[in-house]
């Protein structure tokens, strides 16, 4: 018997403007949503803050930030139009985007105990060591601090 959508449990996807974000969205809706979906889709994208994407302070900074902050916007609302677009054309017609400012790690966690989801889905950059120490692990952290499963999609490495 499938179960209904006020039954189903939620699976949340973060979603960015990167390779590894589309190929993990498109995994996870051939994997999960392709014959009987037994989950409520919900897709989040992080949307930097104008003042932390620049990290400019002090004079000058007016002037700029309403500029960078139109494109972060304008850049949010692409990812969420790719996204949907992408789960319309795989017949995912009922899910949920949202796009919230602030730092990823914290969003996707913030995100998880709002829908009281039962996995998070994250691609993977594929970062090595310096620069995963350097930048941190968006999907290390929600492997750590997320109150659910936490499925990590890696894109294969393509051979020359």
């Amino acid at each position: 018997m499938a179960a209904t959508a006020s039954e189903k449990q939620v699976m949340i996807v973060a979603i960015d403007d990167s390779e590894q974000s589309t190929y993990a969205l498109n995994w996870t809706l051939d994997h999960f949503f392709a014959i009987n979906p037994i989950f409520n889709l919900v897709l989040v994208h992080a949307r930097p803050s104008a003042t932390s994407a620049i990290g400019l302070v002090g004079p000058g900074a007016s002037e700029i930030l309403p500029v960078v902050d139109s494109d972060l916007r304008n850049i949010a609302a692409r990812v969420a139009e790719t996204a949907k677009q992408l789960c319309v054309t795989k017949s995912v017609n009922d899910v949920t985007v949202e796009v919230v400012e602030g730092d990823p790690r914290n969003v996707l966690c913030d995100a998880v105990e709002k829908y009281h989801a039962s996995i998070l889905v994250v691609g993977s950059h594929g970062y090595g060591a310096i620069k995963r120490a350097v930048l941190g692990s968006v999907s290390d952290y929600c492997a750590h601090h997320a109150h659910c499963t936490v499925m990590i999609v890696k894109k294969p490495k393509t051979k020359h």
